[in-house]
This record gives C-alpha cells, structure tokens and sequence, in this order.
C-alpha cells in the first residue's frame, strides 16, 4: 500500500466515523478544505462514490460501508505492528492523543509537559481540553481523563490527581455588603455565582453536618459554564461561589477571596483518572505516558483520605 493511499484510506475512515468533515479534519489535524479533496481523490481513483453528502450529514455509501468494514481491522493492525517495532527503539516515538478537562489541563497536564517531551522527545502529543463526555474509541484518543465515579467499568484506570477539594468563596467587598455565611443554609439568603456541567446539571454544593453529606441548592444570581468567568464574577462581588480549591488557591493566597463555611466542607472522596481500553498491549507513547504519570503526577494532598468508588481496574 503507497504511503498516499494509506493516508487517503484514514481520512475515509475517519469521516466515516465522525460523519462529519470538520470533526474528522481535527482529528486528523489538517484543514476541511484539504480533507474535502482527499476524499474526492480516493473516489475518484476507486471509481465509486463512498460517501453521501447533504448539507447537514455525511454517511457512508453501501460500497463505503463495505468498504469501512474491511478497512478498520487492517488499519488497527498496521498501528499495532508498528506499535511492535516501536519497541526496539531506544525512546518510545509515535503519536498520542488524549482529552482532559480543563482543570486537569492546568493543574496537572500542563506542569508536566515540558519534562514528559523531555523524557520523551520522539513523542508528538495533542491535548485536547473538553469537559464534553466522550466515547474515546469511538473519538479515536488513546486515553482520556475524567472523574473516578464517572468512568466505565471496562477502562483500565490510573489515579493522577489529589482528591478534589471544594471551598466555598466570596470577595471582601462582597463580604463587607453583606452578613457572613455562618450555616450553609445562610446561603439561601444570599447571591450565588452556579456553574453548569457539561452534562447539563448545575455543580452540587455539598456539605458536611453531623458526620453526613448534605446537599444544597440555592437560587443563582448568575450560571456560567466557564470557569474563568465564574472566577471573574466572583471577584467582582458578584456572588459567593462553590468551585475546586486548585482553580481558586491563588486569588484565596492573595487575599481576593475570602474563604467561607470551611467548617462545614466534606471530605474530598473523588479524584482524577487517566483511563483507557484494555488491550493486550499498549502503544509505545501511551505506555510512556502511564509510567511518566504513575511517577510524577500529584496523586495526595496530604489527608490520606481514598476515592469514594474507585473504576473497576485501577492501575496502583
């Protein structure tokens, strides 16, 4: 197979997967445009159309499906043979892909980077920051990172984050206006800042009383679904807001926020996992990244305190 024809036969499937030319030329890492007329040229060399296109979907011909069939186990395998070779070289080399959250990205991601390509320098990585829920197989990554409560059962999971802390924070200014908070229940009384989840649910303000959980829903002055926005508000006494202590650490340190209710804060019972399928072998680079991950990531934050439900496989 010509290195042109492989190249067409990938931009095939991952159309044909996405059903859609913008979310396959992102994976893909090339323009619309440029994808657009690889598909054309297949097509064309094949003598049969692959693809229906209307104005608002793309789906596979009878031939393309055909077509698709046959081809992915073929492309899987050439991955896993090169994958194998990969293996007697003295660095891992190859592509990696993964989705994070964004505060995964900042708070974990991000201050590892310069050293794991370091470590790593025949390694190209792209990280993709999306709290949107994602089929990775489907989304064609090689490993993704969510909550621990959130993952499938049939991923392999390793714990790359302290367990998430929450406070609850208003500004001085904010505070200066209004009485200070002493209950939870005070805060039905005053202006909330809410952030919305990607699922569509508002993030839960949980509480500690009397050795149980509680949970509150107050009334939001104002419901964002960005982080730095919900800061921005925040600091501009808008409201209190009930968000992770990483994202809020440097404005409390610095005094621009006041932290509230401390007494009331549950135990952190969830953290952060780096998953991914089970296979019998992993690719070169996402294996490097297990191991770079298993000895630099910042699992404690020092109160001892375990997931509240770990995945089912978890890599200790």
């Amino acid at each position: 197979m010509h290195r042109q024809q492989l190249t067409a036969f990938n931009a095939f499937v991952a159309v044909a997967e996405h059903k859609n030319f913008t979310r396959a030329a992102t994976q893909l890492g090339i323009s619309t445009g440029s994808l657009s007329e690889t598909i054309k040229h297949l097509e064309e060399n094949l003598g049969v159309r692959l693809l229906n296109r209307t104005t608002r979907s793309v789906a596979p011909t009878e031939a393309g499906e055909r077509l698709l069939i046959r081809l992915r186990p073929l492309l899987d395998e050439f991955d896993s043979l090169l994958d194998s070779v990969n293996e007697y070289r003295d660095r891992p080399g190859g592509s990696l892909r993964i989705i994070v959250p964004p505060i995964v990205a900042t708070s974990v991601i991000a201050p590892l980077l310069s050293r794991f390509l370091s470590e790593y320098p025949d390694i190209r990585i792209e990280v993709v920051v999306s709290n949107k829920p994602t089929d990775i197989v489907a989304e064609r990554f090689d490993a993704g990172v969510r909550l621990g409560k959130k993952l499938e059962h049939d991923m392999i999971a390793l714990k790359i984050s302290a367990n998430l802390e929450h406070v609850v924070v208003a500004s001085p200014d904010y505070l200066a206006r209004r009485p200070m908070p002493e209950t939870p229940q005070d805060l039905l009384q005053h202006s909330c800042i809410r952030y919305r989840l990607a699922s569509g649910a508002f993030l839960p303000w949980k509480f500690a009383e009397n050795g149980k959980t509680i949970e509150l829903d107050p009334d939001a002055t104002l419901i964002v679904n960005e982080p730095h926005l919900a800061l921005a508000a925040t600091l501009d006494s808008i409201g209190i807001f009930y968000g992770p202590t990483e994202r809020l650490r440097e404005p409390l340190a610095q005094g621009q926020l006041v932290q509230i209710l401390k007494d009331w804060m549950p135990v952190p019972s969830d953290a952060f996992y780096l998953f991914y399928p089970s296979r019998r072998q992993n690719p070169a680079p996402l294996q490097a990244l297990i191991e770079f991950l298993r000895r630099n990531a910042p699992t404690s934050n020092g109160n001892g305190h375990a997931p509240e439900r770990a995945p089912l496989h978890v890599v200790k």
